[in-house]
């Protein structure tokens, strides 16, 4: 299930693009019964649409996803920005404050790659510092939809010179245990990546359907 997610979220599959199963059984080494069910769970996952009779695709990504999902994750993300500044450890604040450095190391390199796995690092050690299992169930499920968009979309020179110094504030306030401000922080960060994803042109217009929507007739078979 794990590596099948990752083909999609990676874009082994490109969004939109018919999932060939008997490749994929080859691939994972697994029978079309367990793939074919895996592709179920990951339809309510909204990373798959299944087309009766037809197999199924994968799933593209609208403006409309992008703005609804992302304001489900700045909820998240404040909350637990507020949760981790009453219960971050001190071994986890270091490891938090060391990948920011490391971060801040890839950005002057202008290495986009290495900067979003860094970035993705500090964001899900600051969930995990929450300490609070359904939290991260929830955060996982939807970020699980947006990370391919929100840690492959170019960034502008200005856009990543202002990320990086969210990502100071970000690290400040956690620091201080400024509950209120990381939470005010982190909304603000997550507004701007998904104005970016949008402005970039990552997600597609929104055609009066999203991620759990049913395929158009319209649309290519």
């Amino acid at each position: 299930m794990s590596r099948l997610r990752d083909i999609l979220l990676e874009g082994e599959v490109p969004p939109g693009a018919r999932i060939p199963e008997r490749e994929l059984c080859l691939k994972l080494k697994i029978s079309r019964t367990p793939l074919r069910e895996a592709l179920k769970v990951l339809a309510a996952e909204g990373l798959v649409l299944l087309l009766p009779h037809r197999g199924s695709r994968a799933a593209r990504l609208t403006d409309k996803d992008v703005h609804d999902l992302f304001e489900v994750c700045q909820g998240l993300e404040a909350l637990a920005g507020e949760l981790a500044c009453e219960r971050v450890t001190d071994a986890q604040l270091q490891e938090i404050a060391e990948a920011h450095a490391a971060m801040v190391e890839h950005y002057r390199d202008g290495d986009l790659t290495q900067y979003y796995r860094r970035n993705r690092q500090i964001h899900e050690a600051i969930v995990a510092a929450a300490c609070n299992p359904v939290l991260s169930g929830l955060y996982d499920s939807v970020t699980a939809r947006i990370r391919r968009a929100r840690y492959l979309t170019p960034m502008t020179p200005p856009r990543w010179a202002t990320a990086i110094r969210e990502h100071e504030a970000i690290l400040n306030a956690l620091e201080r245990r400024d509950g209120m401000g990381l939470a005010h922080i982190l909304r603000a960060h997550l507004r701007h990546k998904r104005e970016e994803i949008i402005k970039a042109g990552f997600a597609e217009i929104d055609s009066g359907r999203g991620l759990a929507g049913h395929e158009s007739a319209a649309a290519p078979v």
